[in-house]
């Protein structure tokens, strides 16, 4: 009987690198779909040759992509995250036909890299606008999935009703495209015919604050966002300037999404520096108008968080 010869196992072959797409989507130069897009339309090229799909890079890859070029592994493909305070009047897109004032003017140029807008704001409203190199953290935020919360101060003309507040909290307010349920009201107060509103909710479609109210017969007459996640608009930030996170700061907010793309060393958070809430523990905004008025933390995408609704006045009509 011959003895049965056993075969070797094959050898695993382990790939290296990186797929091109994510490199690329990662930089900043768009979603990992356009990516694609790109590379079997011809737009990309590593070390002067053509992009296959499917490519792999490794440190130190020369990467071309619509005459934008970046090396794999450069210190400045790190993530990047740059806080903007929205002045009323500007729009959130890098081309307007109007020739209308955009945010993308305001911020730092870059080399090899792109600011990618996470979230927008329409052009009547203001406050917190966060900018990112990261396509995989303006995924992570962005997306209805990882339900994200969004904090806005809302001025408006007239004064809800105790039934107004508990159906935004409780049923809801349904609009031409769906129900829109508030996951935290505060009442700030107010004199004469305006009135200030605290709310918070975990979605951003176009406008829906503002038609919310609207749904209610309440004109919105000044809107601000005051929190994204975790991050605030911070109180030394004024109107159309810029701030630029950390390391330290950069790496707690990847933690908090769950993002792997970590630098590797981390500074400290000094008291200068824009404020990011750590998880839990949340700051809001110093501000005259709205109030600081402290609720509880940001909860991590998808988590949930408990409604509540509260009124309260103060003889300035701003809750100290």
């Amino acid at each position: 009987m011959k003895k049965k010869i056993e075969q070797p196992a094959p050898l695993e072959v382990i790939e290296r690198g990186e797929k091109l797409q994510k490199v690329l989507a990662q930089a900043g130069f768009g979603s990992r779909r356009t990516m694609e897009e790109w590379i079997e339309g011809g737009s990309v090229s590593v070390n002067g040759e053509p992009a296959t799909l499917g490519m792999r890079v490794v440190e130190g890859d020369l990467i071309r992509a619509n005459r934008r070029t970046i090396r794999v592994g450069d210190r400045e493909r790190d993530v990047r995250i740059l806080l903007y305070h929205k002045q009323e009047g500007e729009i959130v897109s890098r081309d307007d036909p109007g020739k209308r004032s955009t945010v993308f003017e305001k911020l730092p140029k870059l080399r090899g890299q792109k600011w990618t807008a996470i979230g927008r704001l329409d052009f009547n409203t203001s406050g917190l606008l966060i900018f990112t190199t990261s396509g995989e953290l303006a995924n992570r935020l962005m997306h209805p999935r990882f339900e994200v919360e969004r904090e806005y101060a809302v001025r408006v003309q007239g004064t809800m009703t105790e039934e107004q507040m508990e159906q935004m909290l409780g049923v809801g307010i349904t609009l031409e495209d769906g129900r829109v349920v508030f996951d935290k009201l505060l009442d700030e107060g107010g004199e004469g015919y305006n009135h200030w509103y605290r709310v918070m909710l975990k979605e951003g479609r176009n406008r829906i604050v503002r038609r919310t109210f609207e749904a209610l017969g309440l004109t919105v007459s000044r809107l601000i966002r005051v929190r994204f996640g975790l991050i605030n608009l911070p109180p030394r930030l004024k109107r159309g300037m810029t701030a630029e996170l950390g390391e330290g700061e950069v790496a707690q907010v990847l933690e908090w999404v769950g993002a792997t793309s970590v630098p590797a060393e981390a500074d400290e958070v000094t008291e200068d520096q824009v404020e990011v809430v750590p998880p839990g523990k949340p700051v809001l905004p110093k501000a005259s108008k709205p109030s600081t008025q402290h609720m509880r933390g940001a909860a991590r995408p998808g988590q949930k968080t408990e409604r509540q609704a509260t009124r309260t006045k103060s003889k300035t009509g701003v809750k100290r």
